[in-house]
């Protein structure tokens, strides 16, 4: 779509992102950071309308109305992701992706967002596209799940169905690299350690992108691009091996 075209969606969809110090002015209060987001149409609205709806945002996102004097600096790292939160939300976005919102954060206060974003889901019935490398948080999270390896989706099911039952050789490797706390569980499972180096992706391999580094690639794997296609209900995988893999 060209910009005009696009411009009607620009507020259905929203981005919350991976720093939430570097993307807050650090000049500007909370305050006029989400008078900004809220006004970004250009339609001028009164005083106490957008008074109210900051309030509404602040509270939507569990931070103390008193918050809204505060400048960026002022805030804790969580605190800071609650605002970028609020701003996200100003506009009442359909979708809203999330460029791994929870990396920069300590472990305690990574929970309390997540929590956070799962109740905002839940009373607005927003969609979040959740981008993420934290296997234990995606989990958390998402209700479906895409496994991408060198910028391809290499698996795509149910968040459940994933976790229960990988079928494609990376997403297989993935899980078992997650750690668990039962000591005697995690002696007994298989380990999966790939082998070689992530190949560069201005330099992809032909074929098939993970065949160097899978111990079930053959020729066809070197030449052929899988595509990706449903194996059993709401589960597709990219992977020319994928039926005698989980036989």
């Amino acid at each position: 779509m060209t910009d005009n075209e696009f411009k009607p969606y620009r507020r259905e969809l929203q981005l919350i992102f991976q720093d939430p110090y570097s993307s807050l002015d650090p000049r500007q209060s909370a305050f006029s950071i989400l008078e900004e987001a809220i006004c970004a149409d250009g339609e001028r609205r009164e005083a106490s309308r957008v008074i109210a709806r900051v309030n509404e945002l602040l509270e939507t996102v569990e931070l103390p109305l008193a918050m809204a004097r505060r400048y960026p600096h002022e805030m804790s790292g969580g605190q800071r992701q609650r605002l970028g939160i609020a701003r996200a939300l100003a506009c009442n976005p359909e979708l809203i992706v999330c460029d791994e919102p929870v990396s920069a954060l300590d472990v305690s206060i990574q929970a309390q967002i997540i929590n956070l974003f799962k109740s905002i889901q839940k009373s607005l019935g927003i969609t979040y596209l959740f981008v993420a490398h934290d296997l234990a948080v995606v989990r958390h999270i998402s209700h479906r799940i895409g496994v991408m390896y060198l910028g391809r989706l290499v698996e795509v099911t149910d968040a459940k169905d994933l976790y229960a039952n990988p079928l494609h050789p990376y997403t297989k490797a993935l899980l078992s690299a997650i750690p668990i706390t039962d000591y005697y569980e995690e002696q007994k499972r298989e380990r999966i350690v790939l082998r070689g180096e992530v190949p560069s992706p201005m330099n992809k391999p032909s074929g098939c992108p993970f065949h160097p580094r899978c111990v079930h690639a053959t020729e066809i794997c070197k030449t052929n691009m899988p595509e990706l296609r449903t194996i059993k209900s709401n589960h597709t995988t990219a992977c020319h091996h994928v039926e005698s893999i989980a036989a």
